[in-house]
């Protein structure tokens, strides 16, 4: 039902969890632990899904929360349940508040979970190659140090995701990254087809972390598109399937 770091897991007072897509109640597409609002499941099998995931957090449903992810840089800080409100748009959460577990959905992006032990301060972040590019993680640790935390104290954790041997991109793609940075050209592997590239989002996190001051990262490495425990939005297109589940991952203080 759950993987999890073991950098984070010896943290003290801390719960995480990198949730599969076992243990759940949806069917189909959505099998089983599907906790993605946006889909086309069934609402009350989401709703049900995400219930057992709080339940594994040790926090009430509506203390488990999401935002709603665009692909933005933006990060926003949580001190309690939306309270019924329309979720807020961002890529990221962090917050202080204990009892209150914090995530993001993937379904091949990079789930990043963080927390600085010392000053109890955690984020989840969901960086796929556009939140990536532009900024998201370190928007996460900015907003995190404006609650207390210090970079170089933050401990990360980079989740599933779609891995360099399954993320195959065109030419327009890599040009992107090339014009952002010549470096970068360092994520990018020939791929099998003429003017394809096999591209590294994982390396790029990695970067991107260190970049901000984040040096203590773990790294599960685990390939959403191969491994079955999970979900993979190309997967799914490769299938031709209508839809498919979207894994939550989070992160939440215990309380003292």
């Amino acid at each position: 039902m759950m993987l999890g770091s073991s950098l984070l897991a010896a943290v003290p007072g801390l719960r995480h969890a990198f949730f599969t897509c076992e243990g759940g109640v949806s069917d189909g597409v959505y099998a089983s632990l599907n906790g993605g609002l946006g889909s086309n499941d069934d609402k009350a099998k989401v709703m049900e899904n995400r219930r057992r995931m709080a339940e594994r957090l040790g926090v009430a449903p509506d203390y488990f929360l999401n935002a709603h992810q665009v692909h933005s840089p933006d990060t926003i800080v949580a001190t309690g349940p939306w309270n019924g409100e329309p979720r807020p748009k961002a890529d990221a959460i962090v917050t202080r508040i204990e009892g209150l577990a914090i995530g993001v959905t993937t379904a091949d992006c990079g789930p990043v979970l963080l927390v600085d032990p010392a000053a109890r301060v955690i984020g989840a972040a969901h960086a796929g190659w556009k939140g990536a590019l532009t900024g998201i993680l370190e928007s996460t640790v900015e907003e995190m140090e404006e609650l207390g935390a210090v970079s170089g104290d933050i401990v990360a954790a980079i989740g599933p995701m779609i891995r360099q041997p399954s993320y195959e991109v065109g030419a327009e793609f890599v040009e992107r990254f090339l014009d952002a940075d010549a470096d970068y050209a360092r994520f990018f592997l020939p791929g099998e087809r003429a003017g394809h590239s096999m591209f590294d989002l994982a390396g790029l996190i990695r970067l991107r972390l260190e970049n901000a001051g984040v040096l203590v990262i773990d790294d599960l490495g685990i390939d959403t598109y191969s491994d079955p425990r999970c979900f993979s939005y190309r997967r799914s297109v490769h299938r031709g399937e209508p839809d498919y589940g979207r894994h939550v991952h989070a992160i939440a203080l215990e309380r003292e």
